[in-house]
């Protein structure tokens, strides 16, 4: 399981986090996704904690706690949804040959 953190501070750091969860358990991961084109933070992260009894604790203390000027979100992390292709469902390749103009 992932803990998903949002409204975060652009100005947290990876110690941050793990500094603020660590009153509820062991934590053993930390993303802080950046902006591909800037380099910034956006502003979320995903925490991964030792056990789920522990991330449980961290969710119900932590969402909507006032921490460095915001007020979190804090849940459970969605599974990734698969990305479509960059061209939408537009996909190329070929027509019909059946056309007549």
């Amino acid at each position: 399981m992932s803990i998903y953190v949002g409204n975060l501070s652009y100005q947290v750091t990876e110690d941050d986090l793990k500094q603020a969860f660590a009153e509820y358990g062991k934590v053993s991961r930390v993303q802080l996704p950046t902006d591909r084109e800037t380099g910034r933070l956006r502003g979320f992260a995903f925490v991964e904690m030792e056990t789920e009894d522990q991330e449980t604790a961290a969710i119900e203390a932590l969402d909507g706690a006032e921490w460095m000027g915001r007020d979190l979100k804090v849940n459970k992390a969605k599974p990734r949804e698969p990305r479509s292709s960059p061209r939408g469902n537009w996909g190329g390749g070929g027509g019909r040959s059946d056309r007549r103009y």
